[in-house]
């Protein structure tokens, strides 16, 4: 919004101060930032491109993998952290915003689920993706929770 709200303002003075003769308010003509830089979410007003990076922790523990077990650093827009497969979990939570909408959402209340145990699995991932802040966590308690973990291999490693 604060985006639009400058572009409109700089293109209407620039426009105006052109449309009236014998002002000089503007001695040169006012930068807009390039389309493709607006479409793609690029760094304006001075705004660093990071600000915009989806980056996430995701810390994980009892997997059955000691080495998977721990705590790594996501990073999707540019791709980079310390995650051991940063690509392929951006990929993938991509996937799943455009099937389900929020990778994240927990397991609705109303959900019937089987009563199976997966193992002592836990898993919480925060941070901000897509914007917005994320506080999640993920375990192998019932049908529901394993089948949730599962959609999110391989931001979260497989627990098999």
């Amino acid at each position: 919004m604060l985006r639009r709200l400058t572009l409109t303002a700089a293109a209407s003075f620039a426009a105006l101060s052109a449309a009236v003769p014998g002002t000089s308010a503007v001695a040169a003509p006012v930068p807009l930032p390039l389309l493709q830089d607006v479409l793609q979410g690029g760094a304006q007003d001075g705004q660093d491109a990071q600000d915009t990076q989806d980056r996430l922790t995701v810390t994980t523990a009892e997997t059955g993998n000691r080495a998977a077990n721990g705590t790594y650093e996501l990073k999707c827009g540019p791709t980079g952290g310390t995650h051991p497969e940063a690509q392929a979990a951006c990929d993938r939570l991509e996937e799943l915003a455009g099937e389900d909408g929020d990778p994240f959402a927990p397991v609705p209340q109303d959900r019937m689920c089987t009563h199976q145990h997966g193992g002592p699995a836990t898993a919480r991932i925060t941070g901000t993706w897509n914007g917005r802040s994320v506080d999640a966590t993920f375990n192998q308690g019932n049908g529901c929770e394993i089948s949730r973990w599962r959609q999110m291999v391989p931001v979260l490693p497989s627990v098999r």
